[in-house]
């Protein structure tokens, strides 16, 4: 099958709870967004395009020579503002658009290629996405790491912040009730998912056109408005190691001095 042409875009906010500015800040003389594009340039992707609505990253952005789209400013999730891209870019339905995430500047190009590549070869899937293997129980626990079910095929039953599988016989103590057990359960296998995507231009100009799903809304999973409303998501095991993005001052702390090293 021949590889599919598509268009990185690169969302990017100003505002962060934890991290204000989060994209201009500094790891080895370069702001953030900068190792993020330059991560994204190595990928077989004919446009990086990085999309803001701060004049702040955009003049940033224009200064490093990339690709800049302004966005509104009002978009409810990441997944509108890719929407208003694809318009503004004239993408025809069929086209494929990889969202990389704007504090990912470890992101392996190799992943990107991977996800634009899985969705051309699955046509029962409207996005494609990845997920890697959870080695430690805390992290099955841990509500901040999503876990991934799928079928047999690789499509997505559900996304959730719980443990899911729910290892029932593993998980209660008929003495405690619920309690975290020391050691995952035997042959139960988790998921961890990456939030990398692929999806085609016609489904995200159906996606904001639905409200927010009752699943969606409660686990705080924009994935899950897909599902509810009946589309696929296939997901694969990422070819390569997949290092977490910078969420937190010690994250960013981290990720500067691998970076600087």
């Amino acid at each position: 099958m021949p590889q599919p042409d598509f268009t990185v875009v690169i969302p990017a906010r100003y505002a962060s709870s934890r991290l204000p500015g989060k994209p201009l800040l500094a790891m080895a003389g370069k702001p953030m967004i900068q190792h993020v594009w330059e991560q994204a340039c190595k990928s077989r992707a004919g446009q990086v395009v990085i999309a803001t609505d701060d004049a702040r990253i955009g003049e940033a952005a224009e200064n490093f020579g990339a690709q800049v789209c302004m966005t509104r400013s009002d978009h409810p999730s990441g997944t509108d503002r890719l929407q208003e891209v694809a318009q503004q870019l004239q993408l025809n339905d069929q086209a494929i658009i990889v969202n990389v995430q704007g504090d990912e500047p470890l992101i392996p190009p190799a992943l990107i290629n991977q996800v634009a590549d899985n969705l051309a070869s699955q046509p029962q899937a409207s996005i494609a996405t990845l997920s890697e293997p959870i080695t430690e129980i805390a992290a099955v626990f841990n509500p901040n790491i999503v876990k991934v079910v799928t079928d047999h095929q690789g499509l997505a039953l559900y996304f959730s912040r719980s443990p899911q599988p729910w290892a029932r016989d593993h998980f209660i103590d008929k003495g405690r009730g619920h309690h975290q057990p020391d050691a995952l359960p035997p042959g139960v296998h988790y998921q961890r998912h990456i939030g990398l995507y692929a999806y085609y231009a016609s489904f995200l100009n159906q996606y904001v056109t639905w409200s927010p799903a009752p699943i969606e809304e409660a686990e705080h999973l924009e994935q899950l408005r897909a599902l509810w409303n009946g589309h696929r998501i296939h997901v694969a095991q990422a070819c390569e190691h997949h290092p977490h993005g910078v969420d937190t001052e010690h994250d960013y702390m981290r990720v500067k001095a691998h970076l600087e090293k």
